[in-house]
This record gives structure tokens, sequence and C-alpha cells, in this order.
């Protein structure tokens, strides 16, 4: 396979081919509305004056398939700068896929392009999806690499609609549904479900914004609104998928005014769970597992096929799609290390962390062990689960 590659610095520019771009995209299976051209341009125009983009796009004859857009920028790791480059998009998008259509020798001359043309200690890429039952196209960048890693970052709880979810849930779940709509129903709450255009997007925007900034996702500034440029970012992004008719909108109004809300990103079939956010005053209504709900009956309503929580954390997750879900997902982040001096540091410094890391755990369990002993009676068993998921 004869690959041409080809170097562009904007998804804007009169050289970068937006319509075989699509057509890839289309053809990887994986891809998710984070690979999106809308959602990307937007995370390009919310880049800072440290960060430059670089996309390198593989031709076979006249067929795009490749294209990579990296972010190349300095992070400070252990104390000091190195040149790092990430997928555009990083942090904020939930799951990609890598849109490639090469085979192995074909990849680790992707790979040698970019170390030609963008020296650099590390390059990351975050919540890549693998194909079912098939090696990851970038395993072959492993054995160029001074040091690689492979590593999980989250399994994803997955929810496949059937004609079974027009039955109530069973068990605890069902007795948690049915008070939180209890609750809401003697407070006088309603439920709206949200197909934004374009035009509606920006008022619905500020509305979802004013909740995330009034709750603990504002206080502690990690939601996605969270910051001007991140707010420009969602702006951008989500104006321009809704005008796809890729946004859907789940919210728990009382008097007119939001309260609680879910917003997801809807793709051939697929509901991506991807934000959620309530006013802490109401936040004993269990207004999150009563719109997920809502979600379930709404797919039912339109054919959708999946309830896709998105990302969650790897550790301790307490997404209700949990309570509901029919598989899980597993999305990985790799880390290839150059063979430049700056790289090999990194390459070795994570080598050692790891083999020491075993050894530093056992060390703290120990007096972890002796504390939660000496305070197990202090514990407050009916404490509700804090619901801090995106």
């Amino acid at each position: 396979m004869a690959i041409r590659y080809q170097w562009c610095r904007s998804l804007g520019a009169e050289d970068f081919p937006a319509t075989a771009y699509e057509q890839l995209r289309t053809q990887v299976a994986d891809a998710t509305p984070f690979n999106t051209l809308a959602w990307l341009q937007a995370a390009e125009f919310a880049l800072v004056p440290e960060q430059q983009l670089h996309i390198l796009l593989g031709w076979q004859d006249q067929t795009l398939c490749f294209c990579l857009p990296l972010i190349s920028g300095l992070e400070r790791i252990g104390g000091l700068r190195f040149r790092v480059l990430r997928h555009l998009g990083f942090p904020m998008a939930d799951r990609i896929a890598l849109l490639a259509r090469m085979d192995a020798e074909s990849m680790g001359q992707a790979l040698m392009q970019i170390r030609q043309h963008l020296p650099h200690a590390l390059l990351q890429i975050n919540e890549v999806i693998e194909p079912v039952g098939e090696q990851s196209v970038l395993s072959a960048w492993m054995a160029l690499s001074s040091t690689g890693e492979r590593r999980l970052s989250c399994r994803v709880p997955v929810h496949l609609i059937t004609e079974s979810d027009h039955q109530e849930i069973s068990g605890d779940p069902r007795y948690k549904l049915r008070r939180a709509r209890k609750r809401i129903a003697a407070c006088g709450a309603e439920i709206r479900r949200i197909t934004p255009d374009a035009i509606s997007m920006g008022q619905l925007l500020r509305a979802l914004a004013d909740v995330e900034d009034a709750s603990w996702k504002g206080e502690e500034g990690v939601g996605i609104f969270a910051t001007p440029l991140r707010r420009q970012w969602m702006n951008l992004a989500l104006t321009a998928l809704a005008a796809q008719g890729l946004v859907r909108v789940v919210m728990l109004e009382l008097h007119g005014e939001c309260i609680s809300y879910r917003l997801g990103l809807l793709d051939q079939g697929r509901l991506y769970d991807y934000n959620l956010a309530f006013l802490p005053q109401h936040a004993d209504l269990g207004s999150g597992r009563v719109l997920l709900e809502e979600w379930i009956r709404w797919g039912l309503d339109e054919n959708w096929r999946w309830i896709d929580a998105s990302r969650v954390s790897l550790e301790n997750s307490n997404h209700q799609l949990h309570e509901r879900m029919t598989g899980q997902l597993e999305q990985w982040r790799w880390s290839f290390y150059s063979w430049q001096p700056d790289g090999l540091l990194l390459g070795l410094a994570l080598r050692l962390w790891k083999s020491l890391k075993p050894w530093l755990g056992k060390r703290k369990a120990k007096p972890a062990a002796t504390t939660a002993s000496s305070t197990k009676h202090q514990e407050n068993t009916n404490a509700p689960p804090s619901d801090r998921q995106r």
C-alpha cells in the first residue's frame, strides 16, 4: 500500500479536504461525534497561542485513508517542560476513534512523518476505542518508540434498548426511581425533551451553563462551561452539532426554570450521555436517575439502539447507567515516547515508576488499614453516594 502523506495547518484551510474527511469518518465504524468536523473545528478555535495544530493526512491514490489532527504544546511533567503531542479535542472529547484505514507498515511510516515534522518527547492519544476482535492500528507504534504504554482509561457502561425497557426496572433501582418520581411530582417539576437547532441552541446553552455554574462543578471549576475558553468551545461545537440534528437534552423544569438536565449527542442510533448538572438546592430530588430513565423512554419512542455513558471514572464510577447496563466498552490511553533525549528521559521515569509503584503501594496499605480500623465506627452508612459524573 503506497501512501502519500501531506501536512495541513488548519481544518478550515483551503487545502484541507473536508469532503474526503467526512467520507473517511463514515467508513470508520467506531467514529463518534467527537470525530466530526463540527466538534474538531470548535476545538481548533479554542486553542491557546501556546498550542499549534498540525494535521497529518495520508492518501492512497485519490482516497483519504488517514487523518490525525495533533496539538503540539509544552506541558509540565515532574517540574520540567516537555513537548507533548495530543489529538485535537483533548481533554473535552469523551471518546474518539483513530481515522486510519492503513496497514501496520504504513502506520509506521506515519509515525516517522510525525517525528520528522514535529520533534517531541511524548505523543499521547486518549480515550481511544478499539475495534472488537481486532488489534488497534496504534499497536504498530509500540515497537518504534523508546517506551510505549497502552493503559485502560475507563470501562464505559452501555445499555442496549429493547422492548423489555417498556417494563419497570426491578430491584433496588426501581425503588429509588419511584421515590425520585414522587419527589419530583410533589414539588411540581416537569420533564422536557428538547431537540435544539442552531438557532435555539444559544439560549438553551445559557440556561444549561447557569445550572452548571451553580452546581458543584461550577464551584470546583471542572464543568464543560467552567472557563470562558471552554464555554466558547462548547457554544461553537454544540451549536454546529445541533445544526446537524445531533444534540438532545432532557431537562427538569420548575416554574419554567431549568433545575436539572442531561445533555447528550445522538449519532447513528447511539445516545452519548455527555453532561449532567443540577442545582444544589434540588439535589435530594434524584433527578439524574429520572432523566436517565427519560433517555431510555425517548429511545424507545424514536428507535435509538444504545444509551452510552460516553466516559466515566476508571475507579469507583457512580454513573447510574451501571444499574441498567447490558455491556461495557473499554477506552484506552496510548503513550509513545520518542527517541529524543527528553523522550528517553520520560520513558525511563515511567518504567522506574512502574517498578516502584507496587512497593510503595504495600507501604501505604499498612498505615491505611490501621487508620481505617480505628475510625470505622465513625463512618456514616446512611450517606448517599455523590453524583460526580460528567
